[in-house]
């Protein structure tokens, strides 16, 4: 106390001023450094896709330039590697996406004497090691007969890529699912609406947030993709495994050229999503 009886206040220690920094700022700063971590290899991509090197190697800064933007697809086997990776991406895509959502729409509307074994499938595909999912695989094509049933090429990757794909889809609609408000399906058919059209006009627009998610998230894996294609492809050749090819004498500066705007189509796929998800809200 001090001479005139007003208590004196305290000034708070060093481990208390400490404590509330960290309290105030820790998460900041742990989020910052995670997405800087996160987003720095994706930087070097875009600022070496305006690399203009010597020789074949590319990565060393030589200096700025835009005429790898100018001809993208200027390699030898570039073009094709690339159209056939879009290709198996959108296809796997759409089917993975067209039976992953009936799954999990059975999986969570329905009971049945296989629901649990179902369940327990659905995870092998993403708890499995990539080199044990290929080697499999490429045991069961060859078993099964090479040439004319199953040869190694497009058809034994677009197999496979939507093999793996399905698990990926069913997580993320059954996610979507779990908390679906089934009062409002039952108020569309108490207004004499049948079972399609409550699906159509109720249930699918609830749900298609989801399903847009699972689409690019089985987009990205297949396209991704090295190596369960790498045992499924015979002579066919995708982007990833063209930069396999390239790696051992020189990565194009086309190969970030491309990189680059794949991951600019993502990132813009995934905010024009959120934003017209939030405008219907």
């Amino acid at each position: 106390m001090t001479s005139a009886g007003v208590p004196t206040q305290r000034r708070p220690g060093l481990g208390n001023v400490v404590r509330r920094v960290l309290d105030r700022y820790l998460l900041i700063v742990y989020t910052v450094l995670a997405v800087i971590y996160l987003m720095l290899p994706v930087a070097l991509i875009i600022l070496f896709s305006f690399n203009n090197p010597a020789g074949k190697s590319n990565v060393v800064w030589q200096g700025f330039t835009l005429k790898y933007w100018l001809n993208p697809l200027g390699v030898d086997g570039l073009p094709e590697a690339l159209w056939l990776s879009l290709v198996i991406a959108l296809l796997s895509t759409a089917v993975a996406t067209a039976l992953g959502t009936l799954i999990a729409l059975a999986l969570v509307r329905y009971d049945f004497r296989i629901r649990r074994a179902t369940n327990a499938l659905i995870f092998l595909p993403m708890a499995t090691p990539e080199i044990i999912l290929g080697a499999s695989l490429l045991t069961l094509f060859v078993s099964i007969g090479n040439e004319p049933f199953f040869p190694l090429n497009f058809v034994t990757i677009l197999i496979a890529h939507i093999m793996f794909n399905i698990s990926f889809v069913v997580v993320t609609v059954r996610a979507r699912l779990s908390g679906f408000p089934r009062h409002l399906e039952e108020a569309a058919m108490d207004l004499y609406a049948n079972e399609v059209q409550t699906f159509w006009r109720v249930t699918f627009p609830l749900i298609l947030p989801g399903i847009i998610a699972a689409a690019l998230l089985a987009f990205s894996l297949s396209i991704d993709d090295f190596v369960v294609t790498n045992f499924t492809s015979g002579n066919a050749q995708t982007f990833p495994m063209f930069i396999y090819a390239k790696n051992r004498v020189g990565v194009p500066v086309q190969v970030n050229v491309i990189g680059t705007i794949i991951f600019l189509v993502a990132v813009g796929a995934v905010l024009l999503t959120t934003v017209r998800g939030r405008r219907r809200r």
